[in-house]
């Protein structure tokens, strides 16, 4: 009985603590989490994915050959949030919350390929990390981002440049790089087109 009361008075404790942070401090996404709430986040997160996941390792040979098409599938799918260099200093990344991770970090590295998998497969609940690729465990794509993932630390800048070509534009920048090209093979700035 003794041990009851003591667990329901700790949660109730903890309960009562996050509810006078939040009315004090508010509950803005501009504010940077705490030490504490990164690691509750971090533990719940890691505890949520299952067992077979955590020794689970990457069915695909991560030759040069993956490696660019994972790069390709990066830069098109998952830069905009985590920046081209996994760090999540990109403009949607510097406005979530939680942010998005540093990928080149040991919290993201020291995961096991199964996890990793699991993460870019299943999402995070309460973050904006969606679901991607096919449900299970046999999705290549998502085990090819583990390939890439894993070569973040080590990505070169000339890797990070010819990514930049790869992220998606808005219109207004497919315009301004149409006009640039067709400056520079000597045509005149034209107005943007219409349509």
């Amino acid at each position: 009985m003794r041990p009851l009361f003591i667990a329901v008075a700790l949660s109730l404790a903890v309960i009562a603590g996050g509810l006078f942070i939040v009315t004090k401090m508010g509950f803005s996404s501009r504010s940077s989490p705490g030490a504490m709430e990164s690691s509750i986040a971090r533990e719940l997160r890691l505890w949520s994915i299952p067992g077979k996941y955590k020794s689970m390792s990457n069915p695909v040979v991560c030759s040069d050959a993956i490696l660019t098409e994972a790069q390709a599938h990066w830069a098109d799918h998952c830069a905009t949030c985590h920046a081209n260099n996994g760090s999540g200093d990109s403009m949607l990344g510097r406005t979530m919350y939680p942010p998005p991770p540093d990928m080149r970090q040991p919290a993201t590295q020291s995961q096991s390929d199964g996890e990793i998998y699991y993460t870019i497969n299943n999402g995070v609940r309460l973050t904006g990390m969606p679901a991607f690729g096919e449900p299970g465990d046999r999705d290549m794509d998502s085990w090819k981002l583990v390939c890439f993932i894993r070569h973040l630390p080590r990505l070169s800048p000339d890797e990070e440049r010819r990514m930049q070509k790869l992220n998606p534009k808005t219109p207004d920048e497919i315009e301004e790089e149409r006009q640039e090209e067709e400056f520079l093979n000597g045509g005149a700035i034209n107005q943007p087109r219409t349509n």
